[in-house]
């Protein structure tokens, strides 16, 4: 897919920020852990799974990708939502619980995204340019109304958007609250943020 100007440059520098800051807290706590302790922590597997899921977005801006990469990625997306849930256990207090929660509900939000792709976009593709796309998606004939994205795939994307909105004021209220880590904390709701602007940009 390839995203309108200036959102495209908008997104980018948005999932480069997050993917940055994902990797410099990554390599943080790499760096302060105790030597011979093995296994990734909680936050160090739900800074991977942004930084990985930082470079899927950029990738997803700018270019359309195969279908068996496209599938890879929800596989991926999916395998790191599951490793998430064990967290739960360990997880003290219910800000924690509610912050593993957002991160595995983000990672639902771009499997739905990678896989309901060519249905959000229907329209767009059948407009051929920016300026019609709209159109394309609402009516304008009757072969464009065959290929408008279905009604459910607007319910569900729109459900999503709502999913990320929340989460997205729920880690800059972390940011606020929290004393140290506001800069994950808002790098969170950074990420948040762009995936809810990204499926609705996907949705035009």
């Amino acid at each position: 897919m390839v995203i309108a100007s200036p959102w495209d440059i908008i997104l980018t520098v948005v999932f480069l920020a997050t993917g940055l800051i994902c990797i410099g807290d990554l390599i943080a706590r790499r760096a302060r852990r105790t030597p011979g302790v093995e296994g990734l922590a909680d936050e160090e597997l739900i800074d991977i799974n942004h930084a990985v899921m930082s470079a899927a977005m950029i990738l997803m801006t700018w270019v359309a990708v195969l279908d068996a990469v496209t599938w890879a990625q929800i596989a991926l997306f999916a395998i790191f939502a599951l490793a998430l849930i064990p967290g739960f256990r360990r997880a003290h207090g219910l800000p924690h619980r509610v912050d593993l929660a957002g991160h595995i509900a983000l990672n639902a939000a771009m499997i739905w995204m990678l896989a309901a792709m060519p249905l959000l976009m229907a329209g767009m593709d059948m407009a051929g340019d920016e300026g019609s796309a709209h159109a394309g998606h609402h009516g304008g004939g009757e072969e464009m109304g065959l290929m408008a994205t279905p009604a459910w795939a607007d319910a569900v994307n729109a459900t999503f958007v709502i999913v990320c909105a929340v989460g997205a004021a729920w880690w800059l209220y972390r940011a606020v609250v929290t004393k140290g880590h506001r800069l994950h904390a808002f790098c969170h709701a950074l990420m948040a943020a762009g995936m809810g602007a990204m499926l609705w940009l996907m949705n035009l």
